[in-house]
């Protein structure tokens, strides 16, 4: 994001961008190692990833919930719009306890949906805010630069804000489901099951720690350069 070149040269704004490409990188590595790690255990149930979240779903209310398959590493997702548990390949169709874990993890957003779950529900009623507000912060900040309009810029700003704001409801939900796929592994599985599950969940929640820290750097920046330019 240019914002440097528009308000001059500033150290202040090359040292974020450092900080926030080490903590990027050191969390998808993290993540990506860690899962790698627990992928060659196999989950205690000799079941896959798909079959352990069927009955996770089952038992906790969510029944009603569909798995499918999708492509890619690590792109598994619960989607409530169409009500259904996107894992990838590997996920759905492997037995590793990165597998079940991961599994299990977005059985649990479907189990927070189930129960009316309120940092679920506040985090899906910011979305279509979310989308907008990403797509046009940047567009107004630059029109209020340009165009020397201070409400533009203030503007920008809130509309930034509202990013932040999901990205830190984000953490409860993600810890939440990460939470609930420990304690069904743990009732439900081997001790091995648990110790992986918490450790690959650790690492995935590390990458929106992370993520939050960027946003949360990169407003308190721009608050305070606009602050100093008025």
């Amino acid at each position: 994001m240019p914002y440097y070149y528009f308000y001059g040269f500033d150290p202040a704004y090359l040292l974020l961008i450092v900080v926030s490409t080490i903590l990027g990188m050191a969390a998808q590595g993290y993540i990506r190692s860690t899962y790698r790690k627990w992928s060659n255990v196999p989950a205690s149930s000799g079941m896959t990833g798909a079959q352990v979240a069927r009955r996770m779903l089952d038992e906790g209310g969510a029944s009603s919930v569909g798995i499918t398959e999708i492509g890619g590493t690590l792109t598994d997702n619960f989607d409530p719009r169409d009500n259904k548990l996107h894992l990838s390949q590997e996920n759905f169709s492997e037995g590793s306890v990165a597998s079940v874990a991961v599994a299990c993890h977005e059985a649990g957003h479907a189990c927070q949906k189930a129960k009316g779950y309120v940092p679920m529900k506040v985090r899906t009623a910011l979305v279509p805010v979310v989308n907008f507000a990403t797509n046009a912060w940047t567009v107004v900040l630059l029109l209020g630069i340009f165009m020397g309009l201070t409400g533009f810029v203030r503007l920008a700003l809130i509309l930034f804000a509202f990013s932040v704001i999901f990205e830190l409801v984000t953490l409860p939900v993600e810890i939440d489901a990460s939470r609930r796929a420990v304690k069904y592994l743990a009732a439900n599985g081997g001790g091995i099951d648990e110790k992986g599950a918490k450790q690959v969940l650790t690492a995935a929640a590390l990458t929106y720690v992370a993520a939050a820290l960027v946003s949360i750097l990169q407003l308190v920046y721009l608050m305070g350069r606009y602050n100093d330019r008025n």
